[in-house]
């Protein structure tokens, strides 16, 4: 299937590891080319290596978190290689804790880290899209925003807000050429997931170990998701073969929240 991707310019943030930097080299493969940013130079650098070969690929550094740093990379970004057609946010986690653990501050502080992150992108490049004519948002949410986990309440309710935010930002951009739409994977073999067991193990009583057994064994599919597979997802909303989907939260979960809607 030809997904209508050659010569696109993607936009990944958080595209330096984990989920985005999967996305980045599945959108490789299928010709586009590619920008990612990231806070860090060593994993800009090593996702640089990881991606070396594949195609046309650009870093930037930024911290999303801050609005003038991300309007800032947008600008350089199509200054530097063009008009961005497909815009994926995968920047940006809420630190997990404890029911018990949360004070105001680390309420705010999950909404900057999620919310703020994929707004602070969103708002300047959907409307560059806009005044084009076309493209292509996804963003990489979560589970947490539809089923409540005690240990990422704050974190889950900035997804939940993201989530209102993917389905309000299609129906008001439809008319102007743009699809809006998310995923929400579940627990995923990425760096944060071994993070988050972390939690998950203190809150059980358990080693870390047990907790990810505990984790896999909990899906129907029994086992957990690959960076891959969530990729997979973004990838084919991105393209033309999805031209008639949007404002579309895409559960990504091995039925372990299986529901009708």
């Amino acid at each position: 299937m030809d997904l209508e991707l050659k010569g696109k310019h993607v936009l990944i943030t958080g595209g330096t590891r984990g989920i985005g930097l999967a996305c980045a080299r599945l959108f490789l493969r299928e010709g586009a080319r590619v920008s990612i940013c990231g806070r860090s130079a060593a994993s800009r650098d090593a996702a640089l290596a990881a991606l070396a070969g594949l195609g046309s690929i650009r870093a930037y550094l930024a911290d999303v978190e801050q609005a003038a740093a991300a309007a800032a990379m947008v600008e350089q970004v199509e200054a530097e290689q063009g008009p961005i057609d497909v815009l994926v946010n995968s920047a940006g986690a809420a630190a997990r804790h404890h029911f018990a653990d949360l004070d105001p501050a680390a309420w705010q502080a999950a909404m900057n880290a999620k919310f703020q992150t994929y707004v602070n992108v969103t708002d300047p490049l959907i409307k560059r899209m806009a005044a084009r004519g076309s493209g292509v948002v996804v963003n990489v949410i979560g589970a947490g925003g539809k089923v409540p986990r005690t240990t990422h309440l704050a974190g889950g309710a900035a997804n939940a807000a993201l989530m209102l935010a993917t389905a309000g930002l299609a129906v008001a951009y439809g008319p102007q050429g743009i699809r809006v739409n998310a995923v929400n994977p579940t627990q995923t073999l990425t760096d944060r997931l071994k993070q988050g067991m972390v939690v998950e193990a203190r809150a059980q009583g358990i080693t870390e170990e047990e907790a990810m057994r505990r984790s896999a064994a909990g899906v129907p599919l029994r086992r957990i998701a690959t960076p891959e597979e969530v990729a997979d997802a973004v990838v084919y909303l991105s393209s033309a073969r999805a031209s008639y989907i949007s404002g579309v939260i895409l559960a990504i979960d091995g039925a372990g929240d299986a529901m009708v809607i």
